[in-house]
């Protein structure tokens, strides 16, 4: 079961404001953003779209996306991304970090086992 916090963590800051605090959810209940355990895939499909609406006109957006892909949360709907949309922009991140690596590293070591250049 995806657990439900009461409120957005105080994690990093705008001014002297944390960034949530700007944010278009806080006056919604957070149940819209997490999924029960025994949700369906349709009841799913409208509650998450319903949650995107809302990520939509945040102007909080970037910076909840950002915390939530720095700080690997697990569950829910954060900055518009589902957790699979979290998985798969950690896995892009990962994969673009290693060819700026292997760039960095010369010609000679850029290049995979069977001679294949990376990147």
């Amino acid at each position: 079961m995806s657990p439900v916090p009461s409120r957005l963590s105080d994690n990093g800051s705008v001014g002297s404001q944390p960034w949530w605090t700007g944010a278009a959810c806080r006056e919604t209940d957070l149940a819209v953003f997490f999924s029960p355990e025994t949700e369906r895939a349709h009841a799913r499909a409208r509650r998450e779209a319903r949650a995107r609406r809302i990520c939509e006109g945040c102007p909080v957006l970037l910076a909840c996306r950002e915390h939530a892909l720095a700080a690997g949360e697990p569950y829910g709907i954060w900055g518009g991304l589902t957790e699979l949309d979290r998985r798969h922009a950690a896995r892009r991140r990962k994969m673009a970090s290693r060819g700026r690596t292997a760039r960095c590293l010369g010609p000679e070591l850029a290049r995979t086992p069977d001679g294949d250049r990376r990147g």
